[in-house]
């Protein structure tokens, strides 16, 4: 009865966000991907990992103040009796030291008895990552680097790496100071427009199994026409190598039948590019997706426009099948160029199912305009990615106090994929994709400019060009300005003869707040969106923050018509559970549509500038 009770308690905070979807769309096929060169990935940089190495403040502030970080550091360098080393490169390193950090600390506005219910990361788990090794010359780049790995396991919701002053003169010591992340959780996902949820998901997960850092976890997603139950397990360092091992597996319920549908999973084994000095990585994944997909705009299926005939039902059966292994040697240190070799093969199959009742030429039609290429393709490809490893620190942005790391400088990855006439002439083609993103910090300012594109050569006798896709982002952060920031992003995605016939939906909480949900469609987009973002108010490590906004965009096949909204919204951050806020938003459309009032309030996980097309960062 213990676990209820804890879970009564500690589920409406740790409903944490998961990774935001990007901008509504037709579903893209499966691919098996291998996993990427860094351990995790996002929109941050190549390597979204930690902290980098700040000197803590001369006394402890208390953790109610914006200083949330360096007052756990100073009670650690209080509670220890040390002294950070102001100037520690190149002296040899003559200690580890580490001090994990309960979730509830004493000045949490939350019962201390949770801890109970939570085991503490074992020291272990944060030593084996420190790429220092003892005896030698101390590091701030490895310091550094150690940090950023820390972070990306997601386990602690802080992490410092601080040099002290060593017991033996000319000698440093390395303090590793954490806090730990409520690991039994409910994690979330979700997108609601008024009283429509169009997406939950409920992930139910030990994400620091016995404090090891093995995830455990059991999900549930809710649409508008499935829910889905499903099991997944991830272990980053099996048997304490530097393998890593993921699964998962998920049947998939009609609501409306109450009668299976299908399943996806995947299973995946690499040997990641764990810091910048590694020199190669391996992986190997299988995927596969087996449903009825159904396109909706708001709460109704997309009825489409038969000429001359009744509408058409955008339903249709899909059957994804997916494998690849890729092997990637890794060159540099400060500018890195890393080359891989794949080679996968892959079933793509989509069909109108029979409850649609189509006729012949209704069948035709849909196949021809609307419905994903049917494709059976092996292929090998060469890809090649480059990328200045620096990184800065920024607080403020997405996540309040909590450090947020960013790669500067350029990054770049190319892929040159060739698909031999193995199943067909139909899937002999070549294809490339170019995605390249800078990244300048001016001040207490940040400019991202982001552009991608890619396109495929058919070959054979009928050889032709298609997949035509570019897009571009800028995204501007300002300096603090009365203690918040003002962020603004734009964005522009062009589908050209897409062979996957993939629309992009717009309206509601995925990027136009306000207007009614899914409202707009084409196979293009333009969005802009402006927010203000003010500093937080902090309630006992709380942090509840305001926003101010603008959002104009529009789904278009020829020209943009441009629809505005503005409005208003709160974000809600709680550092012990969490490392991303909670959004809600009302949104007022100013030469559109309006939905009823209640229908213009959005709630969601994370920032709405996390929601961009993942081709932005693998064009294919």
């Amino acid at each position: 009865m213990a676990l209820p009770l804890v879970a009564l308690i500690v589920v409406p905070l740790a409903l944490t966000p998961l990774q935001a979807e990007p901008v509504s769309e037709t579903p893209a096929p499966v691919v098996a991907t291998p996993p990427p060169d860094a351990p995790v990935a996002t929109q941050q940089g190549e390597q979204p990992e930690g902290a980098t190495v700040e000197p803590p403040p001369a006394r402890a502030p208390g953790l109610t103040q914006e200083n949330y970080e360096e007052a756990l550091v100073v009670e650690s360098l209080v509670r220890r009796g040390r002294q950070v080393d102001p100037a520690p490169e190149g002296k040899p390193l003559s200690d580890v030291l580490v001090d994990t950090e309960e979730v509830v600390a004493e000045s949490d506005p939350y019962p201390d008895f949770l801890n109970i219910f939570h085991v503490r990361t074992r020291d272990e788990v944060v030593r084996r990552e420190v790429l220092l090794p003892l005896g030698q010359p101390y590091s701030t780049r490895l310091a550094e680097e150690t940090a950023r790995n820390l972070r990306s396991l997601r386990l602690f919701s802080v992490v410092r790496v601080v040099p002290l002053v060593g017991k033996t003169p000319g000698t440093v010591s390395l303090l590793v100071v954490t806090k730990d992340i409520w690991s039994l959780r409910l994690n979330s996902d979700f997108s609601a427009v008024g009283s429509l949820l169009q997406y939950l998901r409920l992930q139910g997960t030990e994400q620091n199994f016995l404090g090891r850092g093995k995830k455990l976890a059991v999900d549930f997603i809710l649409r508008l026409d499935t829910l889905s139950l499903g099991q997944s397990y991830t272990d980053p360092r099996v048997l304490g190598s530097r393998w890593s091992f993921t699964e998962s597996a998920a049947i998939i319920i009609g609501r409306e039948s109450g009668q299976a549908e299908g399943s996806r999973g995947s299973v995946s084994v690499s040997r990641p590019l764990y810091s910048l000095s590694t020199p190669w990585s391996v992986s190997s994944s299988v995927a596969w997706n087996v449903e009825t997909n159904r396109v909706y705009r708001g709460a109704d299926i997309w009825q489409l426009p038969f000429p001359g005939g009744p509408t058409v039902p955008y339903v249709y059966r899909t059957e994804e099948i997916a494998g690849a292994a890729s092997y990637t040697r890794s060159f540099g240190l400060r500018y890195k160029l890393n080359l891989s070799g794949s080679v996968g093969a892959y079933h793509y199959a989509y069909d109108p199912p029979r409850a649609s009742m189509l006729t012949e030429d209704q069948s035709a039609w849909f196949r021809r305009n609307y419905l994903p290429r049917a494709e059976d393709a092996g292929y090998v490809s060469m890809s090649l990615r480059a990328f200045e490893a620096r990184y800065e620190v920024l607080r403020d942005v997405d996540s309040y106090v909590l450090s947020e790391d960013y790669q500067m400088g350029h990054w770049l990855s190319a892929t040159l994929r060739y698909a031999p006439p193995v199943f067909g002439d139909d899937t002999h083609f070549t294809e490339a994709g170019l995605a390249a993103r800078y990244r300048l910090r001016w001040g207490e300012a940040l400019t991202t400019v982001s552009a991608s594109g890619s396109i495929r050569r058919q070959m054979g006798d009928a050889a032709t060009w298609n997949n035509r896709h570019w897009a571009a982002e800028l995204t501007q952060v300002s300096p603090k300005v009365l203690g918040g920031r003002f962020v603004a992003r734009g964005l522009l995605d062009v589908n050209i003869d897409d062979l996957f016939d993939r629309v992009t939906l717009l309206g509601g909480g995925n990027g136009l707040r306000g207007a009614p949900a899914d409202e707009y469609s084409g196979k293009r987009m333009l969005l802009v969106n402006v927010e203000y973002r003010t500093a937080p108010l902090v309630i006992k490590t709380v942090h509840v923050g305001g926003v101010l906004f603008l959002d104009s965009g529009s789904a278009f096949n020829d020209r943009p018509d441009m629809v505005t909204s503005v409005g208003v919204g709160l974000r809600l951050l709680f550092p012990q559970f969490n490392v991303n806020p909670f959004r809600i938003d009302f949104g007022y459309v100013l030469n559109g549509d309006r939905p009823p009032i209640g229908s213009r309030f959005t709630f969601a996980g994370g920032q709405v500038t996390d929601l961009r097309p993942s081709f932005l960062d693998s064009p294919l």
